[in-house]
């Protein structure tokens, strides 16, 4: 049977490593909430969405997350008039990313709080630990 503390650590850490990079993508669609395409009528940015995914680690037996895929959003992109951008098609419209800031700030948010929450986690581990230690040395 596995270290239930180090089984926790193991969870915590996978949690950490998966928000981590759910608040990378979030940051990168941000970061491009404004990018065009380059040519008239072009395809802009297109969001990126992360899933994530259950795996049984065979050693402590403990339930993982990880990151099954990073995908991209079909959802249709915005029109706005700017006939003097150079991605303009022939009426005049340039199609603007689909990145929506307030699900954006949303999916960080969240990100965030979880991040945080696995970071407690391992605080709490540790502490446990550390007193385990201290009572053995008694």
């Amino acid at each position: 049977m596995a270290d239930p503390l180090l089984s926790s650590l193991k969870i915590a850490a996978s949690g950490l490593q998966a928000q981590s990079t759910r608040m990378r993508i979030v940051s990168e669609n941000i970061a491009n909430a404004q990018t065009t395409g380059t040519t008239p009528g072009s395809d802009p940015y297109q969001r990126k969405m992360v899933s994530f995914q259950s795996e049984l680690d065979r050693v402590s037996g403990a339930q993982m997350v990880s990151v099954d895929k990073v995908g991209r959003d079909d959802t249709p992109f915005i029109l706005e008039s700017d006939p003097g951008n150079p991605a303009a098609n022939a009426d005049g419209y340039v199609k603007m990313p689909n990145v929506r800031m307030l699900v954006e700030m949303a999916d960080m948010r969240e990100a965030n709080r979880s991040y945080e929450a696995n970071i407690q986690v391992v605080k709490q581990a540790r502490e446990i630990i550390n007193m385990t230690i201290d009572l053995l040395r008694s």
